[in-house]
C-alpha cells in the first residue's frame, strides 16, 4: 500500500509523531450495542481504513466498547498484511452487561483481562496507547490507573492515557503514574474543555487527541432534518439532544456557515470543523470517524487548511467582524500589488 505524507506533531511527552487527523473507529463497531451507529458493512470499514492509511493517516483510535469488541476485530482485519502498520490506540473500562448496554469497571483484574483481549482482537504485539475510557466508578480511578501503569511496565501497552477525565481526576492519576495523553470531546458544539482541561493539559505536556470534532456527523455539511428522521432506531444520535430540537436548528445553521467557509477554500464543511479544533494549541490531533472510503478524502484536507480571522468570525456568526476582516485582507492584498 503506497501512502502519501501528512504533517505530524509529537503527541505530548509520548514522543509519538502523529498526523493531525486520525481514524476514529467508533462507528464501525456497528449498531448492536447501546451507543451504536446503526448497521455497518465490515468491508466498507476496512476499505475506509485502507483509504485513510493511503492518504498518510498514521494512527487509529478504537475501543473495546465499540460493538463490544467488533470494532477492534475489524481494525485487526484491516491491519493484516500491511507492510507498515499505523499506531493503534484503544480503550478499556466499558463492559457489556449482557444485554448490549454499558457497565463501567475500573478494577485491576478487569482492566488486565481487557488489555489481553484487545491485543488478541487487534492482532498486535503491544498497544501503542491504552486509555481509560471513562473515570467511572470514580472511587476506583486510582485502582484503574495503577493497573494501567502495571500494563505499561509489562510492555503489553507502550503508553497510557485517559479519556473524559477532568483536571482533578487527572491529578489523582498523576499521583500514581504520569498521564501521557488525554482524549476529551471537543468541537464547535462542545467547548466546555476550553476553560480548564485543555489549558491544564498544555501546561503539563499531556498529549491531546479530541473526539467528535465534527459533532458526531452534525457538522459534516451532509446532515439534514430528513437524514436525522431517517436514522435507524439503533443509531444513538436519533434521540440525542444535539440532533433534536431546539438544538437541531442551531446546529444545522452552524453547519451552513461551515459549508460557506469551506466553499471559499475549496474544502468541505467537515474539514473546516476539524481544522477549527486543531487551532487550539493544546490539541495534537483530531479523531475523525469514517464509515466508507469516499468519506475520507474531504476530511483529511483539514490538515492543510489555515482558517483566517474572517473565517473564524463567520463560523461564530459574527457577520460584521467577518466583513471587516475580509475588507482588511483585501486592502492588504491591494497594498502588496
Amino acid at each position: 500500500m503506497e501512502t502519501t505524507q501528512l504533517p505530524t506533531v509529537p503527541l505530548g511527552a509520548t514522543g509519538l509523531p502523529i498526523t493531525r487527523v486520525g481514524f476514529g473507529a467508533w462507528a464501525i463497531g456497528g449498531g448492536d450495542w447501546e451507543f451504536g451507529w446503526g448497521p455497518q458493512q465490515d468491508q466498507a470499514s476496512i476499505d475506509a481504513i485502507h483509504r485513510a492509511l493511503e492518504l498518510g493517516v498514521n494512527w487509529i483510535d478504537t475501543a473495546a466498547a465499540y460493538g463490544f469488541g467488533h470494532s477492534e476485530s475489524v481494525v485487526g482485519r484491516a491491519l493484516q498484511g500491511l507492510e507498515r502498520r499505523p499506531y493503534v490506540f484503544t480503550k478499556c473500562s466499558l463492559l457489556n452487561d449482557g444485554s448490549g448496554r454499558v457497565v463501567h469497571n475500573l478494577k485491576r483484574d478487569s482492566i488486565l483481562r481487557e488489555a489481553e483481549a484487545s491485543v488478541r482482537r487487534l492482532g498486535v504485539d503491544a498497544i501503542d496507547l491504552y486509555q481509560i475510557h471513562w473515570p467511572n466508578p470514580e472511587a476506583d480511578v486510582e485502582e484503574g490507573w495503577a493497573a494501567m501503569a502495571e500494563l505499561k511496565e509489562q510492555g503489553l501497552v507502550r503508553h497510557i492515557g485517559v479519556s473524559n477525565f477532568d483536571v482533578e481526576q487527572i491529578r489523582r492519576a498523576q499521583a500514581i503514574a504520569p498521564v501521557e495523553t488525554l482524549q476529551p470531546q471537543y468541537s464547535l458544539i462542545e467547548r466546555e474543555v476550553e476553560a480548564e482541561i485543555l489549558p491544564a493539559a498544555l501546561k503539563d505536556d499531556i498529549g491531546v487527541i479530541v473526539y467528535s470534532p465534527m459533532g458526531s456527523g452534525m457538522l459534516t455539511g451532509a446532515m439534514t432534518r430528513e437524514r436525522v428522521e431517517a436514522m435507524p432506531a439503533d443509531d444513538w444520535r436519533k434521540s440525542d439532544d444535539w440532533f433534536t430540537e431546539p438544538q437541531l436548528t442551531r446546529h444545522l445553521a452552524l453547519a451552513d456557515r461551515l459549508r460557506a467557509v469551506g466553499e471559499r477554500h475549496g474544502m468541505s464543511a467537515g474539514a473546516v470543523a476539524v481544522a477549527w479544533t486543531l487551532l487550539n494549541p493544546a490539541v495534537s490531533g483530531a479523531i475523525t470517524g469514517f464509515r466508507r472510503p469516499d468519506q475520507v478524502d474531504p476530511i483529511i484536507d483539514a490538515v492543510w487548511l489555515t482558517l483566517t480571522e474572517a473565517d473564524l468570525a463567520e463560523i461564530a456568526g459574527d457577520t460584521d467582524a467577518s466583513a471587516s476582516a475580509n475588507a482588511n485582507a483585501n486592502a492588504d492584498a491591494d497594498a502588496d500589488v
